[in-house]
């Protein structure tokens, strides 16, 4: 199934990811680099997706209708896992990282964190310009492997103000708890969408005369209950998400009393990264995860008038 998705899909992801990038001039990659990047993302996606299909497959065949109780905790351990290990062991795999030697703008990132006692195992830069001239941070891992994760397109790009802006935005998620709060709705989601795409399967199963779970020429059918469990549960997700993106954008204007370095940082990455800053209202609750740029401009805008800073920074 997977590989038969694949090869579908191929056609899509190969116009959307090189196509498209290279006629809007974003990308980097020539089609030799473009093939070696994508095989070894395949590579690992095998590595850790046949372990997991070897599991279901186990949990759905032996456990009668509550397989999907044991496999969906052993998902949420393996995604807190896969969280902790990433920042060291997969993502080098894709880019070098090397240590911020901008000492100024790593003293003001380590003090964002250090006031919400955030302990961070360092801020790194990363070589993103190798592949694309979009800009990008991240704040990645949990435990040992927290660590501040910064694109050179974005260092190259934008000032320190705007840097410090966005990063308080994610220093916001861990001051009002977001990630394990995500976890915990996503958990309750995926519980709740396989109990209900269990009871459905097993509706079905004996109506379209397959012969029990584990029938292989069954699991066509699990696969299309579970795409529109995802179907339905991504606004939900994406709903939250927007909420909690409000709530880091709050902390970091309320932290760093700039709401010009934060306009002009959204503006400046929508322009490099070509992103929609207005998308239609329905396109922006079914697929977007963060309020559209239009709308966190103008939020830090009326913070601006309200509190009598200076809306713009450039």
């Amino acid at each position: 199934m997977g590989a038969a998705e694949m090869i579908l899909t191929f056609p899509l992801s190969f116009y959307g990811s090189y196509i498209l990038e290279h006629q809007y001039q974003l990308s980097r990659q020539n089609i030799f680099q473009w093939a070696w990047e994508n095989a070894k993302a395949l590579f690992l996606s095998a590595l850790i997706g046949i372990p997991v299909i070897m599991l279901f497959y186990f949990c759905l065949a032996n456990l009668g209708f509550w397989w999907w109780l044991p496999f969906g905790l052993m998902m949420l351990i393996f995604s807190v896992l896969l969280t902790r290990l990433a920042p060291t062991l997969i993502f080098p795999l894709f880019y070098r990282f090397t240590p911020l030697n901008n000492d100024a703008l790593k003293e003001k990132l380590v003090r964002l964190c250090n006031d919400v006692n955030l302990n961070i195992a360092g801020v790194f830069e990363f070589n993103y310009s190798k592949t694309t001239k979009k800009a990008n941070a991240a704040f990645a891992g949990i435990g040992r492997s927290k660590r501040i994760l910064l694109a050179d397109n974005l260092l190259n790009a934008f000032t320190d103000e705007e840097i410090e802006v966005i990063f308080a935005h994610e220093v916001g998620h861990y001051r009002h708890r977001h990630i394990p709060k995500m976890i915990l709705a996503g958990t309750v989601l995926l519980m709740a969408g396989l109990a209900v795409t269990a009871a459905l399967y097993d509706a079905l199963i004996p109506v379209l005369g397959f012969t029990g779970r584990g029938d292989v020429a069954a699991l066509p059918l699990l696969a299309l209950l579970l795409i529109l469990f995802g179907l339905i549960t991504g606004p939900v997700n994406n709903l939250i998400s927007r909420y909690y993106e409000n709530q880091a954008d709050d902390y970091a204007l309320r932290k760093t009393s700039n709401p010009g370095a934060l306009i002009s940082g959204l503006q400046r990455l929508a322009d490099i990264n070509l992103s929609d800053a207005n998308p239609h209202p329905v396109t922006e609750f079914l697929f977007y995860s963060h309020p559209s740029i239009a709308k966190r401009i103008a939020k830090a805008a009326t913070f601006s008038r309200t509190n009598g800073s200076n809306p713009c920074s450039i």
